[in-house]
């Protein structure tokens, strides 16, 4: 006998069909980070031509992967942490991109860092696809031995798709060189032999590379000196307002300063430090060594408040925390001529649209903060061949490579008539999105 179905019964589900038509990583109007990334690919489609029929490969990741990473606590409980690696896209090689520990991750977050890789690598050309992981842990709250096993449990339960020749993990926030031995230990262990191509970023004595560690940093000065130019900001004498002092921020600010610019104003998690005669870069560097942070710094003039910082006059603003720092609430504060994305996705897009209307020119994240996978791509050459370069040679090949992603940036914004980042995108899907189309579909 049919039964049927009542009424009210057929329309919820009807309903819940029609509002799930989609998966939830499609919605662009999510106030995520992975939702400021589809914003921006809908930005970029109108000038991707006739390769916009592959533009959905770009909303879609190729692979997400959540594990429960375990571990025993030093008094002899067990903790359990949410841990993710995401593949974004590897049309043109091998996923890469970073790991960071902290106690907000989200998966929307490493989704998005993760298709921001995409676009880097393709921004400046390496041979790499887009990939990132995370473990939402505050690490701060972990001792030495259980941030070693929490590293060496989650390189065991992604190691089945991690590998030199898959997706190669690097360090990103709260991770560093000892986080990435471990990690290289472990997949070794597992492996059979030793595999020091599977992640970057390593110690020296490991098969790290030279300049790796300013890399990020570097790329920042290089573009920021580019973006000057065609601005006509001279350097020197240039004040400069740094967000985040850590490997990114801190080596910026050394740079620019060492090229004569003022770093007037830092902030961190501890506060905010201003100097309108410049802060000593040096002495700032050692009092953060010294205290965790720039608060409380002696050679301060005044100390501000968090929202204070966007208010401060510069030439130069670079933003090198986290993402979704620049807002609409606060951009229309912010007085600077040019802003270098240090941090990934620190600008949402209505931000963005703010910034334009007031005349700053944004260098984007996936530009001015590629100088760390450029060099993670020199470790991972150096490591298969054997053949390690000099420091020299290292600073050399990236800036080279730097200037030139910067010119191709420019001249396509020019041709178009679009921001850099939309010139960014354009350049970097349509590498992306060509590899993609010649490949075809697996049957």
């Amino acid at each position: 006998m049919t039964k049927t179905v009542p009424a009210d019964v057929q329309n919820n589900v009807a309903n819940h069909l029609n509002s799930h038509a989609l998966p939830s990583y499609l919605d662009a109007n999510n106030l995520g980070p992975w939702g400021q990334y589809l914003q921006q690919i809908e930005r970029v489609t109108p000038h991707l031509g006739n390769l916009s029929r592959w533009v959905e490969t770009l909303k879609r990741p190729k692979r997400i992967l959540t594990v429960d990473v375990p571990i025993e606590r030093d008094d002899g409980s067990i903790a359990h942490f949410e841990g993710y690696r995401v593949q974004h896209n590897m049309s043109r090689g091998p996923g890469k991109g970073g790991v960071r520990f902290h106690q907000d991750v989200t998966l929307s977050e490493v989704m998005a860092l993760s298709a921001w890789m995409t676009v880097k690598n393709a921004a400046v050309n390496v041979p790499y696809g887009g990939a990132k992981g995370g473990i939402r842990v505050d690490p701060k709250t972990l001792s030495r031995g259980e941030l070693q096993r929490l590293t060496r449990r989650y390189t065991s339960e992604i190691s089945m798709i991690i590998g030199p020749t898959k997706d190669i993990p690097a360090p990103d926030v709260n991770t560093n060189e000892q986080v990435m031995a471990w990690m290289m230990d472990s997949y070794s262990m597992i492996e059979g032999n030793l595999s020091t191509g599977v992640v970057t970023g390593k110690p020296i004595s490991l098969g790290g590379s030279l300049g790796r560690r300013e890399a990020t940093g570097r790329g920042v000065f290089v573009v920021g000196r580019e973006a000057a130019a065609k601005r006509g900001v001279e350097i020197k004498g240039a004040r400069v307002a740094v967000q985040g002092f850590g490997n990114v921020g801190g080596v910026a600010a050394t740079m620019f300063n060492g090229a004569g610019a003022k770093i007037v104003a830092v902030q961190d998690h501890t506060g905010t430090v201003v100097n309108e005669g410049g802060l000593d870069v040096a002495r700032l560097h050692e009092h953060v060594a010294e205290t965790g942070g720039v608060g409380g710094f002696a050679g301060a003039e005044a100390c501000l408040d968090r929202e204070a910082f966007w208010g401060i006059e510069s030439d130069i603003l670079i933003p090198a925390a986290l993402e979704q720092q620049i807002t609409e609430e606060n951009a229309p504060r912010i007085r600077t001529k040019i802003m270098l994305e240090g941090a990934n996705g620190p600008t949402t897009p209505e931000a963005d649209d703010i910034l334009a209307a007031n005349n700053v020119l944004v260098v984007p994240d996936v530009l001015a903060n590629a100088g760390g996978v450029t060099v993670s791509y020199f470790e991972w050459v150096q490591d298969f061949s054997s053949f390690f370069w000099t420091e020299d040679e290292i600073n050399a090949r990236l800036t080279r490579i730097m200037q030139e992603a910067f010119s191709a940036v420019w001249d396509v914004a020019q041709q178009k008539n679009v921001s850099l980042r939309t010139a960014t995108f354009i350049l970097a899907c349509t590498r992306v999105l060509q590899a993609r189309e010649v490949r075809g579909l697996y049957p």
